[in-house]
């Protein structure tokens, strides 16, 4: 990209595509455009920034501190100022249009002491919390408690200014932080934000002892504010010359606007005492009368004693508009403003006494450098150092470009160089910071992100004199490379001679120079620079490759070659030069063709060619001069070694302007009033419309366009004068900047146009929709920015290319899809955007076949308004409003216009909704509608009306249906007529009767029953941590109980071998654990159950690392993350499909197996034993498990018979396993008649333990029951001789009904004598409850059960169900809440780590979807831990789980998951009882756990130690728990399977090659262990019975 641009009017004839097309390639070349300047990003904007000079690069944003290394590639630590795992903002804060010192939440960023003897680096940082609060951590190590603290030391308003510098003071040996800050704002909405002391709100100006714990300050140590004055904004603060400066503006935070003049306040660099030595207005007005009173930037250049700041004038909306004069750079000298400071009371509170100033008096106002001033539209930023005794200037842009002044001696600005621009424009922030190591390095912070870049493109200079001729001091050419570079890109540097700097200048670099030496001679010579040793040289002809000389280096002096002057040798046009010189070379070609067209001296020495002085004309160099006078006719002109430029055309560049839009020229008066367009891109213009008054008078009209103050000027000559009121220009690329525009009639005064806007090439970034029909004429919509300077849109298809009509805006472009009804889709025609003759692209849209309609209903549901719907097939196709127009045809030609609604689509079809509103008679109308007629854009299409059957066919089938029935009926009827209306009778009455009787009963039941919740069940049988660990671990897989369980007490430490001692270190290495996992799970045959039990080993075998596993766990998670990122990130966690998936699980159950013990058990254990009761109470069928009273309809007992309870009278036989005096031996207990003795038995042992509080002392199968009459005694079985077998063998189990147990009888309770088995294995020859489906038993059970299978209804005892739920809601409730509850306001603190660490994710991935991390959350916990705990109480206690149970739990389990679903479920009649069961408890429920996720949420974070010493103290509870060695012996069994595949991939990995060796070395130890197999007694379960797989 060009930097400046010198026109020559008039110009030469061009190309009319040439140009752009050259530009165009020259912007995609332009410096800065490359990605690969290393670039760090942010989740938030970026507030401050700072680098240390050994610590690395700090930047805070939203409310975190980031430590980068200088490389920008790698995050060192990471604070969370506000919450762990969020970086937002706590108040949303808009960003101004430009960056602006202080709009943020990071206030201060200050390295210091850095250096100094014996004392490591301090950070100082400022924040807007806690009022304004301050902290000094150390540079080393941000994650360490901050050593000092304390509140209101900075703004803590968001919008408000902070300035601030740390110095030493050598009095008292401390360091001071001299502070400047806008304490209060005078809006009322931004007041309530915080609220400082008294003592602050009038300070502007402090000292604070950065050495005191609380940073706090003295009264002596303030400077205030005026009293009555305005806000002062201040933007930098600096040292120079033993005093503190603080550059500010009085700025009006409502209106935005500055209420003074920019100023510089002054104090002293003193210790305890603010001493005030006055302070100075800034003048940089340069080019604006009313001055520009914003200071945006500031930057001290010490090394010149010049201060640098970038002003402006006040933009916005109730503002003037952005002009080229808008921001201005001006330069100061220190020692003027040092001199002008005056100690007045005008923007600060002072003491009479010091004030020598009258009211009147108006501070002074310091002058800029006026030679270094620089006026541009839009500088944002500023950053200033000395190199070789050259001023240079950075300068950021409110487009996203870095600029590069270079000051002359005499301080005069250059033309700015464009050395970085940002693709996406982003402002550049207002602090611009260098590299404190590498001088050829800035940081350049724009937005989100930060950048190092380099802070010259020396590379775009392609010879030396270019490069040494531009003047940068960081560029400078190197020999060895034959390059510009950096210095410090140049080889064999101890070599000086082999690097060229600018203080050599240009006239040192290599020179090749030809001369005739003589008459009859021409030398051939290089100067400059370079060490003459070892050079040749050889001169060869280019048409014929013949060598004309060569020669080599004498006596340490540069190689010449002699060339005689011969007459052959004028057939000698083009020759190539080269002189070597060890490694590098110089070598130049000269073409001598047109020498003797030369007229000048000067251009014709300058191209190789020799001048005849006499005959004054130019010839080839290797002929004579004719007469061959040599000393005469040969002498050189005196510039012949020159830089030689054509000479300029009289008068140009000489305007002078005007700022009116009207010019007097003689008696001719033109004036001009716009400029179209006012905004165009960098490739320039070439009809760009000029109007105005009288142009045809004049005889010659330029355009003079002016950029950057420094900067030339382009002057364009009128290209075409349509009439007397416009004219047209073609105007030249140039680089982005805003431009002022006059117009010169005639070479008198130039006449303003206003200002052009030179911008960057339109950018395309979504095209909507992307896809669109054959027909065309749907609304298409680009997304980008710049779309406003474009000429039109291209259709290309193939090598087809259309033209498109559009309307265009700066962001968005809209127009209608052109028609591809010749072709058929798919089709891909890509989109570009033409810009001059160059066509950019923007994206592809993909061309469908057209719709297709199926057909259409008209439907109303009221008289005024009729809906139609129509069906299409499904397609891909985005329709909107704007595409679709519907007509209805009805009646006789009538036509009603369909007003669009929606689309809805489903499996089938799509169907797109369409109302007609105010009509009457709208069923008439949908009756007699005929067709609609659907136009989408180009394509139209008439649409029938559905194919229904007219009511006329079922009029005439009915009749004779109906006949057909009646024949039938009288004929069967006939038949059987008395027989069925005897049977039907009975059957109706008795049916009646049973469905009034069910319910009646079921309502009184749910309106009176109530279960005596038993409150006293004992201890809770809780698990002991092992066993509960081991179930969890491994569910399905029992058989790892033995081994996991062996006596860890008796071993020894020592004992553990080699092998396994290597294997787990190896473990302990992050990175190898990592990737075996990642690489295990890239394994086709690495099944989901190898995965869960890999997890489990791994959790076993790190149960005492508990910190390290939860590293692993997050390392994983975030791979995890990765994978769905991509796909769909509510997936994430739902399945377990993954080894971390199943680690999460056991995670958790280790974490919370405390939580659980002691909140959730106690009433998890009531549910289980309150459902028991609530089943127990009713029928339970002992061969399905069936009950009548049950959660799950699944598990319903309809066919249930009548039943009664049954009160027993039982005596417990006194047994030696229960000698106890207190036990109650006689106790009451009812059962039903309908119980096996089985069942009888078992509620007789619950009635024991509910009695006594203890079990009786013997197993179930190890007692027996006899009912005693009088002096007999029956022995009570479930089968016996007396046992009713059914027909084809099945036999009917024994009940109390069986042996007719009436009330109040006596059971006795008794140890059997005999060997006692189990009781009996029931089979499919057996029965209870619920009969097999014959006929032939219906009887069974005697008249009194007569037909009572016939008629049971499954529906009826539905309401069983709701009694159940009813009966263990209450305690349901309390089981849910003590899970979603926060015991002491405080969350368990697995749950509050993992979930703040999923919330940090979503913010890391900008995942703005709250349902995401919802989900998220859900997954990880409920999901994967609640639900399997719910569904499994045998986890947890030491019960056996029943098939009826545990349908049950099923339902309670879904109920408990649908409370943390955002679905929102939407039920009908039809819907299943399990969903229905608890359909109006869920929003209840959902409620409270978005309460509950809230709330965990707003707990303050668990610092990182807090997490450790609780995952620390897991860990001991539970050392020697495990047998560790089992679970390294499982975990080598899966690395040794695919042994292969992980040293493959460790092989690949870099910094993992130690892990490699490590393994082998394991490898090695398992397998001499294996050797030593005499060792190991036969059937241990050591490592040595490991095999290769």
């Amino acid at each position: 990209m060009e930097v400046s641009r010198r026109k020559v009017p008039p110009r030469p004839p061009r190309p009319a595509a040439l140009l752009p097309l050259l530009a165009y390639l020259l912007a995609l070349a332009a410096p800065g455009r490359g990605a690969d300047e290393p670039v760090w990003r942010s989740e938030q904007a970026i507030g401050a920034i700072a680098v240390s000079r050994e610590d690395g690069v700090f930047v805070a944003s939203g409310s975190c501190l980031d430590q980068l290394d200088y490389s920008l590639e790698h995050r060192l630590s990471r604070l969370y100022r506000d919450q762990a795992g969020n970086c937002s903002e706590p108040v949303p804060l808009t960003p101004p249009a430009r960056p602006r010192p202080g709009s943020s939440f990071s206030k201060l960023l200050l390295p210091y002491r850095e250096g100094a003897a014996g004392l490591e680096g301090l950070l100082l940082t400022g924040w807007t919390f806690d009022r304004g609060a301050c902290e000094v951590r150390p540079l080393g190590n941000l994650s360490r408690s901050s050593l000092r603290n304390g509140t209101e030391v900075v703004s803590c308003h968001p919008q408000g200014s902070t300035a601030g510098v740390v110095y030493y003071a050598n009095d008292t040996q401390s360091w001071y932080l001299a502070v400047a800050a806008t304490y209060v704002l005078p809006e009322s909405e931004t007041a309530s934000r915080c609220n400082p002391a008294a003592s602050d709100r009038e300070t502007a100006i402090a000292l604070k002892d950065t050495g005191k714990r609380s940073l706090a300050t003295k009264e002596t140590g303030r400077l205030k504010l005026r009293d009555g004055g305005g806000s002062l904004h201040f933007v930098d603060a600096f040292l120079w010359n033993g005093s503190v400066y603080f550059p500010y503006y009085p700025y009006n935070y409502s209106t935005g606007a500055a209420t003074g003049w920019p100023s510089m306040a002054r104090i002293a660099k003193s210790s305890e005492m603010l001493l005030f030595q006055g302070q100075a207005a800034l003048n940089c007005g340069h080019g604006r009368p009313d001055g520009r009173r914003l200071l945006l930037s500031s930057s001290l250049v010490e090394a010149l004693d010049v201060w640098a700041g970038v002003f402006s004038a006040a933009t916005g909306e109730d503002q003037e508009k952005r002009s080229p004069t808008t921001t201005a750079l001006c330069l100061f000298r220190m020692s003027e403003i040092q001199a002008r400071t005056k100690i007045c009371r005008w923007d600060f509170e002072i003491d009479n006494n010091e004030n020598n100033c009258k009211n009147e008096d108006e501070p002074e106002k310091v002058e800029p450098i006026a030679s270094s001033t620089l006026i541009h539209s839009d500088l944002t930023s500023v950053y200033g150092t000395v190199v070789m005794n050259r001023t240079v200037l950075f300068l950021g842009t409110g487009d996203g470009q870095l600029l590069k002044v270079i000051l002359s001696e005499n301080l005069a600005s250059n033309c700015p160089e464009v050395i970085y621009e940002i693709k996406e424009e982003t402002p550049i922030f207002y602090k611009l910071v260098p590299h404190p190591k590498k001088n050829i390095y800035i940081y350049l912070t724009a937005g989100k992100e930060v950048r190092r870049i380099r802070v010259a493109n020396c590379g775009k200079h392609k010879s030396c004199w270019e490069c040494l001729a531009a003047t940068d001091p960081h560029c400078g050419w190197c020999h060895s490379l034959q390059r510009c570079t950096f210095k410090e890109d140049c080889e064999h540097l101890n070599n000086s001679e082999n690097w060229l700097d600018i203080l050599s200048g240009a006239k040192k670099c290599p020179q090749i120079h030809l001369f005739r030496s003589s008459k009859d001679k021409t030398t051939v010579t290089v100067v400059g620079s370079f060490s003459p040793r070892h050079s040749e040289c050889v001169v060869k002809n280019v048409d014929t490759g013949r060598m004309l000389c060569k020669g080599k280096s004498v006596h340490n002096e540069t190689c010449a070659c002699i060339i005689p002057t011969r007459t052959a040798y004028k057939d000698v046009l083009v020759v190539n030069m080269t002189f070597s010189f060890g490694s590098w070379r110089v070598s130049k070609r000269f073409n001598f063709t047109n020498c003797s067209s030369l007229r000048e001296c000067p251009g014709c020495i300058q191209t190789g060619c020799a001048w005849c002085k006499s005959e004054r004309k130019c010839i080839h160099p290797f002929t004579a001069c004719d007469p061959s006078d040599y000393k005469r006719n040969q002498d050189l002109c005196p510039v012949a070694f020159q830089k030689w430029t054509p000479p300029k055309t009289a008068g140009e560049g000489r305007f002078k302007e005007n700022m009116s839009n009207r010019t007097t020229w003689g008696l001719q008066v033109f004036s001009v009033t716009s400029i179209e367009p006012q905004k165009i891109s960098t490739l320039g213009k070439s009809n760009v419309t000029v109007t105005g008054a009288n142009f045809t008078e004049a005889s010659n009209i330029t355009m003079i366009l002016k950029g950057t103050s420094t900067c030339d000027k382009d002057v364009i000559q009128v290209s075409h004068v349509v009439n007397a009121t416009h004219m047209q220009f073609s105007l030249p690329s140039s680089r982005k900047e805003m431009k002022d525009v006059c117009i010169q009639f005639d070479g008198g005064n130039c006449a303003s146009v206003g200002p052009l806007s030179y911008v960057a090439l339109p950018h395309c970034s979504l095209i909507y929709p992307a896809t669109t029909w054959i027909s065309g004429g749907q609304n298409i919509t680009i997304m980008g920015r710049n779309f406003d300077v474009i000429d039109n849109l291209i259709f290309s298809q193939e090598v087809k290319e259309k033209n498109v009509s559009e309307y265009c805006m700066a962001n968005s472009c809209r127009f209608l899809a052109p028609s591809l009804k010749s072709s058929k889709g798919p089709i891909n025609v890509t989109v570009k955007l033409r810009v001059q003759e160059t066509a950019l692209d923007c994206g592809s849209l993909q061309y469908l076949d057209d719709p297709r309609f199926t057909g259409y209903r008209a439907e109303s549901e009221v008289d005024t308004e009729l809906e139609v719907k129509i069906q299409k097939e499904n397609d891909n196709f985005n329709i909107s409003k704007e595409d679709i127009e519907i007509t209805l045809f009805y009646g006789k030609n009538k036509s009603l216009n369909c007003s669009f609604e929606n689309i809805t689509r489903n499996q089938d079809l799509t169907t797109i909704f369409c109302k007609i509103k105010h009509i009457t008679a709208a069923n008439s109308i949908a009756t007699s509608s005929k067709k609609v007629d659907v136009k989408l854009g180009n394509l139209k299409l008439s649409v029938e009306r559905e194919s229904v059957l007219s009511p006329w066919y079922f009029l005439i089938g009915l009749p004779i249906l109906l006949v057909f029935v009646i024949f039938v009926a009288v004929g069967v009827t006939r038949h059987k007529s008395k027989e069925l209306s005897r049977k039907q009778s009975q059957q109706l009455e008795l049916l009646e009767s049973e469905l009034r009787k069910e319910i009646r009963d079921g309502f009184a039941e749910l309106q009176m029953d109530k279960l005596d919740v038993v409150d006293s069940f004992g201890t809770v049988p809780f698990l002991d941590y092992k066993h509960f660990a081991l179930r969890t671990f491994f569910p399905e897989s029992g058989g790892f109980t033995h081994i996991f369980t062996e006596d860890m007490h008796n071993r020894d430490a020592s004992d553990k071998n080699e092998s396994l001692t290597a294997l787990d270190a190896l473990i302990c290495n992050k990175s190898f654990l990592v990737t075996v996992i990642h690489t295990l799970e890239k394994q086709k045959n690495f099944s989901v159950k190898d995965r869960c039990l890999f997890a489990s080993f791994l959790t076993i075998a790190l149960q005492t690392k508990l910190v390290y596993l939860t590293s692993i766990l997050e390392v994983l998670t975030r791979d995890l993350m990765e994978q769905c990122s991509n796909m769909q990130p509510k997936l994430m966690l739902r399945r377990t499909e993954s080894v971390v998936e199943k680690l999460l699980t056991n995670w958790m159950s280790v974490c919370l197996s405390g939580f659980l013990r002691e909140t959730v058990g106690e009433p998890f254990y009531l549910l289980v034993t309150t459902l028991n009761q609530k089943i127990n109470k009713g029928p339970v069928d002992v061969i399905t498990c069936k009950a009548l009273y049950t959660l799950n309809e699944d598990w319903l007992l309809w066919q249930v018979p009548e039943f009664s309870t049954v009160a027993l009278t039982v005596t417990f036989e006194k047994i030696p396993e229960n000698e106890s005096a207190d036990v109650c031996r006689n106790i009451s207990v009812n059962v039903l008649d309908c119980d096996t003795i089985g069942q009888a038995k078992e509620k007789i042992f619950q009635a024991f333990l509910s009695k006594n509080g203890s079990p009786y002392g013997l197993q179930l199968n190890e007692i027996g029951l006899e009912l005693q009459v009088g002096t007999r005694h029956k022995e009570l079985l479930d089968i016996d001789s007396s046992s009713v077998i059914l027909e084809d063998g099945i036999t009917k189990l024994n009940t109390i009904g069986h042996y007719e147990i009436s009330n109040g009888s006596t059971i006795k309770v008794f140890k059997k004598i005999a060997n006692f088995t189990s009781d009996v294995e029931y089979t499919e020859d057996h029965c209870h409850l619920i009969l097999p489906d014959s006929e032939a038993f219906q009887d069974v059970q005697g008249k009194r059960h007569r037909g009572k299978h016939k008629f049971k209804v499954k529906e009826m005892y539905l309401t069983k169900l709701l009694s159940t739920k009813v009966a263990i809601h209450s305690v349901l409730e309390k089981l849910f809440r003590s899970i979603w509850s926060l015991p002491n306001s405080r969350a368990p603190f697995a749950i509050k780590y993992f979930f703040d660490f999923l919330d940090a994710q979503a913010e890391n991935k900008k995942i703005t979807d709250p349902d995401v991390v919802h989900i998220w959350k859900t997954n990880s916990l409920p999901l994967r831990f609640w639900v399997n705990i719910l569904k499994n109480p045998q986890f947890v206690f030491d019960i056996k789980k029943t098939p009826h149970i545990d349908g049950c739990l099923s339902v309670i389990a879904q109920a408990f998951m649908d409370a943390f679903s955002l679905t929102e479920q939407q039920l009908g009649k039809e819907a299943p009882t399990n969903k229905l069961l608890y359909a109006k408890d869920i929003p209840t429920y959902k409620e409270e756990v978005k309460s509950y996720y809230k709330a965990i949420r707003d707990l303050p974070p668990l610092s990182s130690s807090e997490m450790e010493e609780f995952l620390t103290q897991e860990s001991k509870k539970h050392e020697n728990e495990f047998n560790e060695e089992v679970a390294l012996t499982e975990i080598y069994k899966y690395i040794i399977k695919y042994f292969d595949e992980i040293l493959n991939k460790l092989e690949r990995e870099r910094g993992l090659e130690e892990a490699q060796k490590q393994l082998l070395h394991v490898k090695v130890l398992f397998e001499e262990k294996k050797k030593c197999k005499w060792m190991c007694p036969a059937g241990d379960f050591t490592p040595s019975t490991i095999t290769e797989e």
